[in-house]
Formats: structure tokens, sequence, C-alpha cells
């Protein structure tokens, strides 16, 4: 097998779960403990901001605990080699994340933002901020002042809650039109739109293939699937179509 030139790959939760970081769906994780519609909507945010700030203090601070683990090195590795030899490897990540930056991916696309960022929203809901956003690693808090404008109360992490439109849409449409493979890596196929990329893909004739720990719920629509952990899986199909022996 040979490496496609042009790949689109997806990746979710499943991807950083090997190395610690815990699922929307894991009934010990951090998501257990709150109720999503209180930390990770607008109207959680609006109605108790500083519980929400708590929430995604607690998870930035969790950063620096954490590592790449293979399959994100794996996916580091596919970009490189295929821009070195004159294709390109776009990756989506639904992941907020910066474990594939640290692994050394360099074109990433948070379509659901990203922890070590922050935004200026504005103090008062109608009253917009100046829309700054930032590399952020210390918490956020009411007090908090916006570093471009000096607004104080609008910071927000910069990261997409339920009921908002994920980021990038239409980079990662004609990303997918102009495919000649799809990867979807470690994701759960029931989270839209993310979900319906294989749909989309497959109906543009691009090769879609599945890397997942157990078969997703859309599962049935890829040409191929491989199934185990992602840290053993990735780095078996990075070394399969790039042609190690």
């Amino acid at each position: 097998m040979s490496a496609p030139p042009r790949t689109v790959i997806l990746t979710g939760a499943g991807v950083s779960a090997d190395s610690g970081v815990a699922t929307f769906r894991d009934p010990q994780g951090v998501w257990a403990q709150y109720d999503h519609r209180e930390v990770a909507t607008p109207q959680g945010f609006a109605a108790n901001p500083r519980l929400v700030h708590e929430f995604y203090n607690a998870r930035r601070r969790g950063l620096p605990e954490v590592a790449p683990n293979l399959a994100h090195e794996a996916i580091a590795r596919f970009q490189a080699e295929a821009a070195a030899r004159g294709g390109s490897a776009i990756l989506v990540t639904q992941n907020v994340d910066d474990l594939h930056e640290r692994a050394g991916s360099e074109q990433v696309w948070h379509m659901h933002g990203e922890l070590a960022k922050a935004r200026c929203d504005g103090p008062e809901p109608g009253t917009p901020g100046c829309g700054a956003i930032h590399p952020w690693t210390d918490d956020l808090g009411l007090e908090t002042a916006c570093p471009a404008c000096g607004a104080t109360g609008g910071m927000r992490p910069h990261v997409v809650w339920f009921g908002e439109m994920p980021m990038l849409m239409e980079e990662i449409e004609a990303a997918l039109a102009a495919a000649d493979c799809f990867v979807s890596i470690g994701t759960s196929g029931s989270v839209y739109p993310a979900a319906g990329f294989v749909h989309a893909a497959r109906a543009m004739g691009v090769k879609c293939v599945e890397l997942n720990l157990e078969p997703s719920e859309n599962a049935y629509a890829f040409d191929d699937g491989r199934y185990g952990r992602a840290s053993d899986v990735v780095p078996a199909w990075v070394r399969e179509v790039l042609g190690d022996s």
C-alpha cells in the first residue's frame, strides 16, 4: 500500500485516551462529575461563569500532566512523510488538548477549539468583546482582563460548547472535497457534524478508513477498519501505508 497524496485525518477523544485524557463517555472521567449543560454550554456560562471557569481551569492545569502517545507521534510522522513525498495530510481534531502539536504535528485544525487559548467575548450577552484570541496557560476568571482591549468579565475558554458551531467548517469541507483518503481515528461516529465527514467523503469517491478501539456508530460507511488501542493500530497503519519493512 502506498501513501495517498492528499489525506484528511480526523481525530477524536480515542486518540488521547491512551495518554490518560478522559473521554466524554468515560464513567470515571471528569465529565461524569459534571452536568455538561452547566459547564459546557453558553447558557451554563451565562448562569454560572465561575463554575465554568473552575471546570476549565482544572482541565487546563492538567494538560502538562499528560503526554503524547504513540498514536500522536505516528500521525505527526505521517504528516511529515506525506509532505516530503509531495503530498499533504491535513489533521482535523475534535480534541481541545495540545497533544498533537506536542507530538510534532504542524498543521492541526481544532474544530472544537483549544483549551490552551482564551477569547474575549464581552462581559454581557449582546455586548461582544474585541474577539481577540490569546494563548493561555493560566487560570481564567471574571476578573481576568483581555490583554488586547483591557475589558474584564468577558474572557472565556476558546472552546466550542454544546449548541455552538464548530470552527473551520468551510475549510474542512474544502479539504474533504480535494482528498484522496479520509481517515477517522478514535471517534464515536455519533457527534455531528464530524460524524458526517465520512458520508461527505464517500459521496465524492474518497477512500475512507476507520482506526478505532471498536467499530463506531457509522463504521458501515468506511471502506476499511482497523480496531484496537490507538497507540497500537495507528502506528501499524502508518507503517503499512508508508511502506516500512
